[in-house]
């Protein structure tokens, strides 16, 4: 990434600032680079003041007075005109995407990423237009009632991996945050700023189209780190949703932590994964290939990747381990999405390495285009990650897995009891039952260290279900009880429980009422109706 103090402003992208696309009040400018020529692209974007960010505060807190008193269905309206606009746009999102971020446009960003996202979209619109989201409960006798509604403007911070399911403008928390009712300021990754620009556009147009407040979604590609401190804790954010490292995560989390606004972070994850000696024994090739083919997917630049196997040592082990470290020799090297995420993946390298990690195959510099790291595959004793687990779980952002090879059963419940918290888990385990003691056994441990519990299948993967749980400890997430994949659990992340106590029944929000005749049950003194 360029990065540069000032230029010529006539040439800097325009940012969106109440329902205007306007020359932003900038402190330097920036230009995202293509990760497969590792040469910048053309388009320069502004590295936005305080001016901007309070341009954008004041315009989202008039839109949220519109918004508050709207009905679920012209939200989802607006939320369905946006979904048809990006499908409208697919060809141009998916060729600064892929020019961006060096991600296949087929089948990624075309055929996966693309439809999940106006899917999330979609799914969004069912929820806002049901009121299933709210959890409407009623207490007939002391004439009290409460639900969920907005909660204010929400700032939403995109990472570098999804420029569509998890972009700033675009993605789950931005379909989650509308779909409750909010406006949106969405601060851009700075890896794919073309590509959330014409995320911006289909959000202004479908704004316009539906007769939304246009400073509904806002957008900024970059600001300063105070800046974006100051921003979190503006007393206007209603809540903020960040996804990213978890350096700058946690320095916005204790910014907003200390005036009390809510924050919801990703920040990491090892996503470890437990194969037990009988599966090994049954078909530890297959198994290889299957973990080899998930970690390297995507050049393992999912916060689900595989980035941890535990296994109890024997001959079966040691002949998995030898069958991964082919496949990950044998593999070409996929590109990176920065400079910098190569970088830190060396960095994470040579901080395991001094800790003792053994190098089994990889580390260097990659056999790939653009930006590229040698898949690589380290190994330590389970002994040795229990004197040191907060080093052996630095996080390895890319092609790069860590085996613990436990000496026995107990070590390897010691090596799971030293967790930090985890988005996923998972445990293989035999289909003839042999395994099925050590799972009673390793299987309790894990499971409060991790969102999400699996059993025989890779974490990469994350459905779009209302029974997902993209979340989970510490340091996964800012906060065990919340997930931000899955309608309509994801939008109680940006909602308020309001309480309405002997409210006569015309001031009532609808859905409260006793006369209410819409789709969602509700609590009425205990029973669901």
């Amino acid at each position: 990434m360029t990065f540069s103090i000032q230029t010529n402003p006539m040439s800097i992208e325009p940012v969106l600032i109440a329902g205007e696309w306007r020359p932003a009040d900038s402190t330097g400018t920036f230009q995202a680079d293509n990760p497969t020529t590792k040469e910048a692209l053309p388009a320069t974007y502004p590295v936005s003041s305080w001016a901007d960010c309070e341009a954008s505060l004041a315009a989202a807190d008039a839109a949220f007075v519109e918004m508050r008193s709207m009905s679920g269905e012209q939200i989802a309206e607006f939320l369905e005109a946006m979904a048809n606009g990006v499908e409208a746009r697919a060809d141009d999102l998916v060729d600064m995407a892929h020019a961006e971020t060096a991600l296949p446009k087929s089948p990624r960003l075309a055929d996966v990423e693309l439809p999940r996202t106006t899917g999330q979209l979609r799914q969004a619109a069912a929820a806002a237009r049901s009121g299933n989201w709210k959890h409407p409960v009623v207490d007939t006798a002391n004439d009290i009632r409460s639900c969920y509604g907005p909660l204010g403007p929400v700032c939403v911070f995109g990472p570098n991996n999804f420029p569509f399911a998890f972009g700033s403008a675009s993605g789950g928390d931005f379909a989650a945050a509308i779909a409750a009712g909010n406006p949106v300021i969405a601060k851009a990754n700075s890896s794919h700023p073309g590509t959330t620009k014409i995320f911006g556009e289909c959000a202004l147009d479908a704004a316009k189209e539906t007769g939304m407040p246009e400073a509904i979604v806002q957008l900024i590609y970059r600001t300063g780190h105070e800046v974006g401190e100051q921003l979190v804790t503006d007393d206007r954010v209603g809540a903020t949703g960040y996804t990213g490292s978890r350096g700058a995560g946690l320095a916005l989390k204790r910014a907003a932590d200390g005036v009390g606004n809510p924050i919801y972070l990703e920040l990491s994850s090892v996503n470890p994964v437990v194969f037990l000696p009988g599966v090994l024994e049954e078909k530890g090739g297959e198994l290889a290939t299957e973990f080899s083919g998930s970690c390297l997917m995507g050049t393992g630049q999912f916060c689900t990747n595989p980035g941890m196997v535990l296994v109890l040592k024997s001959e079966a082990a040691d002949a998995f381990i030898d069958s991964i470290v082919q496949q990950f020799s044998e593999a070409t090297s996929g590109t990176l999405l920065s400079s910098a995420v190569k970088n830190s993946l060396h960095q994470s390298h040579e901080t395991l390495k001094a800790a003792g990690a053994e190098v089994l195959c990889g580390t260097g510099e990659g056999n790939g285009a653009g930006y590229c790291a040698a898949n690589t595959i380290l190994k330590v004793s389970g002994a040795a990650f229990v004197r040191d687990p907060e080093t052996m779980q630095t996080e390895a952002f890319g092609n790069s897995s860590l085996i613990v090879e436990a000496a026995d059963l107990g070590e390897a419940v010691e090596v799971l009891d030293q967790l930090e918290g985890n988005l996923t888990g998972c445990i293989y385990s035999a289909a003839d039952g042999s395994d099925d003691a050590a799972y009673d056994q390793l299987a309790p441990v894990l499971r409060d260290k991790v969102g999400r519990l699996l059993n025989d299948k890779m974490p990469t993967g994350v459905a779009v279900s209302p029974a997902m749980n993209h979340g989970g400890p510490f340091p996964a997430t800012g906060h065990p009880g919340f997930t931000a994949v899955g309608i309509p659990g994801a939008m109680l992340r940006f909602g308020m429980l309001q309480c309405y106590d002997a409210v006569r029944q015309h001031r009532l929000p609808e859905i409260l009422r006793d006369d209410y005749e819409g789709p969602t049950q509700r609590l009425i003194d205990g029973s669901w109706q």
